[in-house]
């Protein structure tokens, strides 16, 4: 199993180009969900980063994304809604298809991080980048709408409920 190799509260200064870096990847505002404390626990896996002792974003190979590990972060992004057919495969990493679409609630650009949810419980199944706008995801009826970047059951998912 993954150990946290490091973990430490970051400075002022650091702390605010942080989330300033966070706001522009993610492009959220996230000024509701800054608190006093943020720290950082590097894994193997990747660099999650804690906010007031919350894991609401994670850095794998330069681009940080929101997590699963809390609601906050979920509430703010848009959502892409799946027919239940597609949740086992979304649980097993599979980037969403267009097929799998059963609705689109918010506006988003291409290459904004969306929430995947399933149809019957609008429970959060994933984090993914749009390869389209939020336009062009409602007409599209093939192909690679999503890609995925973090869903239940993954190592990070894991590692994010012992934090």
């Amino acid at each position: 199993m993954t150990e946290t190799l490091k973990r430490h509260f970051l400075r002022e200064k650091e702390a605010k180009q942080l989330l300033a870096q966070i706001q522009q990847q993610a492009q959220i505002d996230i000024k509701s969900l800054v608190g006093e404390r943020v720290e950082f626990a590097e894994t193997e896996i990747a660099t999650i980063y804690l906010i007031n002792n919350k894991p609401l974003f994670a850095k794998k190979d330069a681009v940080i994304f929101p997590t699963l590990g809390f609601d906050d972060v979920t509430k703010l992004l848009p959502k892409i809604v799946v027919n239940m057919g597609a949740v086992p495969h979304v649980c097993n990493g599979a980037d969403i298809m267009a097929p799998g679409v059963v609705e689109v609630n918010g506006t988003f650009g291409k290459d904004s991080f969306v929430i995947i949810v399933d149809e019957q419980h609008k429970k959060p199944l994933a984090t993914g980048t749009a390869l389209y706008d939020s336009k062009e995801i409602k007409t599209l009826k093939h192909g690679k709408i999503v890609k995925n970047m973090h869903h239940v059951g993954d190592k990070l998912w894991y590692l994010l409920r012992k934090l």
